[in-house]
């Protein structure tokens, strides 16, 4: 019988399907999370929701996962929050209660200090645009596109969008984007600042693997310090953005990886000029 200190010990599983939400974490610490809805393009309905609201919790507080991926399955990437939501009769205070959870769900995203890569594979909009600017990396397939359609709905971008989109690209190019277009192709997108690149052979997957792959080199508290701060610098001013800097170096040059790094770097230093002193 699996004691409890084994059970504490042993590695949590490494795939998850069946459901709405896929989840596969690779040998170095990788989750995959591809959203399976494709029939309805990938739309967050209350069981997606929950679904994706409990990964990202587990994987904040599961050592073993060191970063995430989020892509879609089939040809969209997200279409946001699903249409049937809006068929309820709500009172105005039950739809800010429902709308409060998935605004929680990707600031957890937004939050979450672990590398986060966004593989766009096809269409994004609504809260599918949010998932999407709540992650470190955005990348995207040539044809992908994010469509800005909700005043057709009679509605505003929400869950923090119109505010990112601001803080992404410009008040002057968030107004052209929100109230004279409706859609971004990927180049476009690319070309603004919604994306960090676009993967000119389609597999955002893989290259989205590749990315968190760089970003594992960094120590886990240095990449966690780092977004806390880009965080902090887009509203702090100079000398509350250094002060927070600060604080932060204090904290890190008293981790163990920092002084391994130090101690390798000055081995690697010792060896460099031993091997030129002996030069004939």
């Amino acid at each position: 019988m699996q004691s409890l200190s084994d059970a504490v010990r042993a590695d949590p599983p490494r795939a998850v399907t069946g459901g709405p939400l896929r989840c596969e974490r690779d040998d170095v610490g990788v989750m995959l999370l591809t959203l399976d809805r494709p029939a309805a393009r990938n739309a967050l309905d209350d069981e997606l929701t929950e679904a994706l609201g409990r990964a990202v919790e587990d994987a904040a507080g599961d050592a073993h996962t060191r970063a995430i991926i989020l892509t879609g399955a089939g040809e969209a990437f997200c279409a946001g929050g699903d249409l049937s939501r809006f068929e309820r009769q709500w009172t105005p205070s039950a739809f800010r209660l429902y709308s409060h959870r998935l605004t929680a769900l990707i600031a957890g995203i937004e939050q979450l200090e672990k590398p986060v890569i966004a593989a766009i594979n096809g269409v994004v909009t609504g809260a599918g645009t949010q998932l999407a600017l709540a992650c470190d990396i955005r990348l995207a397939a040539p044809g992908a596109r994010i469509l800005f359609r909700e005043g057709r709905l009679g509605i505003i971008p929400s869950h923090g969008g119109v505010t990112r989109l601001v803080k992404l690209v410009g008040l002057a190019r968030a107004r052209d984007v929100l109230l004279a277009g409706e859609e971004l192709s990927a180049a476009d997108a690319e070309r603004l600042g919604l994306l960090t690149a676009v993967v000119g052979d389609g597999n955002v997957v893989e290259a989205a693997r590749e990315r968190a792959r760089m970003a594992l080199r960094r120590s886990p508290e240095a990449y966690a310090a780092a977004k806390r701060l880009l965080a902090i610098a887009a509203d702090a001013s100079l000398q509350a953005g250094m002060a927070a800097e600060a604080l932060a170096q204090t904290s890190l040059i008293a981790t163990p990886q920092h002084r391994e790094a130090v101690s390798q770097a000055q081995a690697k230093s010792r060896s460099s000029t031993d091997s030129a002193g002996r030069k004939p």
